[in-house]
């Protein structure tokens, strides 16, 4: 491969809409719902090298970790017995944010080097040799393609990476504002996996009422472009998932920021609103360029009112996964 030739991998961040059954009533855990978000993004990109360099954000820490783990999982070990690779992350993700950017990291970076040397790893592959997708595949499968994705838990054992069950198109009128404001991160990693642990048992029919609403409710609205239906849905759903957190989250909502905006854009008009995973990320779902535009201005005129500093973004949901291209350019592809 010529020294010059650089793989380049573009993924947006990922919301997570809620879980589907915090208990595994049933046997498997979790599953959930979500979607790409319009921004922020995601860029790394990964040129021929004999060893492993990193440079840019976040790449000394754990874009070098995922990037080692990848490289030594048996499946990729066993193609590539030894090789090098030169990772830059031009642009990154805020950390502990809820918008997955560990994951989409983690994936960036492995799609980048599997696509550098030529191998064919499909989407879930990739997740298993960095291992992620161990709670939520959810911004696995928003990696793999656009759309809302309903995922069907994790097997009892753990083992494996949640099935995609559904993918479905949002209308192209449909825009969603993202708002991130600069408070206290979401909780990851050990205090994450500790926070699992102390919450109490849903009520029985919880679950039951989160799948009615998903698939009774959510999914045919969007299918007909429903967006009021589509909305009710999904913030019922919210409301709900976050009662399971409150005892170790401090409320529905994250308290703060994330609470009011919340609120606020209720107020403000937005059809579907919710927090994704710990937050303090928060959305809005509007019909209309005009309305998104209007709505953003107004969550950032409040942010700045209340001495919060933050970023807001808006747009229309992704209609496709990871943007994957070489440069030079000889091919471009979608995952």
């Amino acid at each position: 491969m010529n020294s010059n030739t650089a793989v380049f991998v573009e993924t947006a961040a990922r919301l997570h809409f809620g879980l589907l059954d915090l208990g595994g009533t049933l046997g498997r855990l979790f599953g959930g719902i979500g979607a790409a978000a319009p921004a922020p993004t995601l860029l790394v990109s990964a040129r021929p090298a004999a060893t492993l360099e990193f440079s840019g954000d976040d790449a000394a820490g754990r874009a070098a970790g995922f990037a080692r783990r990848f490289l030594a999982d048996e499946r990729v070990a066993a193609r590539l017995p030894a090789c090098g690779a030169r990772i830059c992350v031009h642009r990154s993700l805020p950390s502990h944010a809820g918008l997955g950017s560990g994951t989409q990291l983690a994936l960036a970076v492995a799609r980048a080097l599997a696509e550098l040397h030529e191998l064919d790893v499909d989407t879930a592959g990739l997740a298993q040799a960095v291992g992620r997708a161990r709670r939520s595949a959810i911004g696995t499968w928003t990696f793999a393609g656009g759309g809302l994705v309903l995922e069907g838990g994790r097997k009892p054992d753990g083992s494996g990476v949640a099935p995609l069950l559904a993918r479905l198109p949002f209308p192209p009128a449909w825009r969603c504002v993202v708002a991130v404001p600069d408070s206290a991160p979401g909780m990851n990693g050990g205090a994450e996996d500790a926070a699992f642990e102390q919450l109490p048992p849903p009520p029985g029919q919880d679950a039951a009422r989160v799948a009615h609403l998903a698939l009774m409710g959510l999914m045919p609205a969007l299918a007909e472009a429903d967006l009021a239906t589509f909305g009710e849905a999904l913030t019922a759903i919210q409301a709900i998932n976050g009662r399971w957190f409150a005892s170790v989250q401090g409320g529905t909502f994250a308290p703060g920021p994330s609470e009011e905006l919340v609120r606020r854009m209720t107020e403000w008009g937005a059809a579907g609103v919710g927090q994704s995973s710990w937050g303090p990320t928060v959305y809005g779902i509007v019909e209309g360029a005009d309305c998104a535009a209007r709505l953003a201005d107004q969550v950032r005129s409040r942010l700045s009112q209340s001495g919060v500093a933050g970023d807001v973004y808006e747009g229309p949901f992704p209609i496709e996964g990871a943007r994957v291209w070489r440069e030079p350019p000889d091919r471009r592809s979608r995952v």
